[in-house]
């Protein structure tokens, strides 16, 4: 039987999210601005109006004419924006078409169709998907997220007369060239700048909002919640507890797995991870120091010392950064374990690994005292022009880093990985 997607339920709108809707309207003082951006807190529905406004806006001005839709990778965009407006518009009366090959929606409404492309901006080299389209009108949602040769190059492409530029994003440091060149210049630029907070959503009710108040702490709490452009300081888990993370883990898990933070000079960190009722565990764990040992080990070293770790236990995969390329030859060419590449974003990492120990996902055996020990050393660096932690006491913090957006951050997914190991061969490697 095929399931149907159920429709978002409306409360009556705001006044903030109503000029979000109606600004480039000829009846609206704001009609002659070139731009729009909305920004602030999470949940506070800027997406949405947005998302509604750019569309309807498009058909108002244009016939047969291109506009692009992008976010910082199509999937996000997928899930944030098109899966979102898609059934609006059809309420609306527009006709949507997606072409899921060319990342283009057609979309047509009393007798005028226009095409909505969809882009990526993840990278620097994202600049070159856009390049050489003519646009009336762009929409970047999350545009802080995406590179800013992207984002140029995209403006760059609307030269037809009387488009339009449309900016969606969070808060991120108050140095970020985005809100350095746009919001604290909107005026200059002929720009609209609404600024949201949760109360500015009135589909949120008072419970919901307390629950997004209770999951961020620190600089993403004044970011997420609070919709403040402010600089991340002090301590990166300010939420970290003993009393509450740190605990004997339970027996008999569900899987097993095993991160790692591979150095030379710097200090080696594993960490073997065990799952139980939806909580992972960090059951014990492997801290090699060369610099306090007074010497380095080898490859083959640290695999013995992995091997351990694992303690004969079934390993569903070793996650490690994908640049210790000849440790990870090492693990290959023996064959006993996969291996998955690690995703290292940090800033992305630290954000969800920052959520799991909010809802108490992530739990620490009392053994794990080098990981205890960093988490109350690690920080931010001081009087940076964007997010940065100092690169100290960071390793145990990297290796958390890299199974939380590798594994945890996946979990819901289909759970494809990219395999890097090979069986063993009788007689030899």
């Amino acid at each position: 039987m095929s399931q149907t997607t159920k429709k978002p339920a409306f409360s009556p709108f705001s006044k903030k999210q109503m000029q979000a809707l109606c600004w480039w309207l000829p009846e609206s003082p704001f009609s002659t601005c070139d731009a729009v951006i909305c920004d602030g807190a999470v949940r506070s529905g800027k997406t949405l109006c947005m998302s509604v406004s750019f569309v309807t806006w498009a058909f108002s001005a244009f016939a047969d004419s291109s506009f692009a839709l992008c976010g910082k990778t199509i999937a996000s965009l997928r899930r944030n924006v098109v899966t979102v407006i898609l059934p609006v518009l059809r309420d609306l009366g527009f006709e949507c078409n997606e072409k899921y090959s060319r990342n283009l929606i057609e979309i047509t409404h009393s007798g005028r169709t226009n095409r909505f492309y969809l882009f990526g901006g993840k990278d620097e080299g994202s600049a070159a998907l856009i390049q050489g389209m003519t646009l009336a009108g762009v929409l970047l949602d999350e545009v802080t997220l995406m590179p800013r040769s992207f984002v140029e190059q995209a403006l760059a492409r609307c030269s037809v007369d009387g488009s339009k530029l449309w900016f969606n994003c969070n808060p991120e440091h108050p140095m970020h060239w985005f809100h350095e060149e746009w919001i604290k210049k909107h005026g200059e630029k002929n720009c609209l700048y609404l600024h949201f907070t949760m109360k500015d959503n009135p589909s949120l009710t008072p419970s919901i909002i307390r629950r997004y108040e209770r999951l961020y702490s620190g600089a993403f709490y004044e970011r997420f919640v609070l919709g403040k452009w402010v600089a991340a300081q002090g301590c990166v888990y300010p939420m970290f507890s003993q009393q509450k993370h740190v605990c004997e883990p339970p027996e008999n898990m569900e899987e097993y797995r095993i991160s790692c933070d591979y150095g030379t000079v710097n200090p080696s960190s594993f960490g073997l991870w065990g799952k139980k009722g939806g909580v992972w565990y960090r059951v014990n764990e492997y801290y090699f120091d060369s610099r306090t040992e007074g010497r380095q080990k080898t490859d083959s070293e640290h695999f013995e010392a992995l091997c351990e770790l694992a303690d004969g236990k079934k390993i569903r995969s070793v996650v490690i950064d994908p640049s210790a390329a000849s440790f990870i030859e090492c693990i290959r060419r023996d064959g006993r374990f996969t291996v998955i590449p690690a995703k290292n974003d940090v800033i992305d990492g630290i954000r969800r690994v920052s959520d799991c120990l909010k809802n108490g996902t992530l739990m620490f055996a009392p053994v794990c005292r080098d990981t205890i020990r960093e988490f109350g050393l690690y920080r931010w660096e001081e009087n940076s022009a964007k997010d940065a932690v100092k690169k100290e006491n960071d390793h145990a913090m990297d290796d958390i880093r890299y199974f939380v957006s590798t594994v945890v951050a996946n979990e819901d997914d289909d759970g494809f990985f990219a395999v890097a190991a090979t069986r063993r061969q009788k007689g030899g490697m």
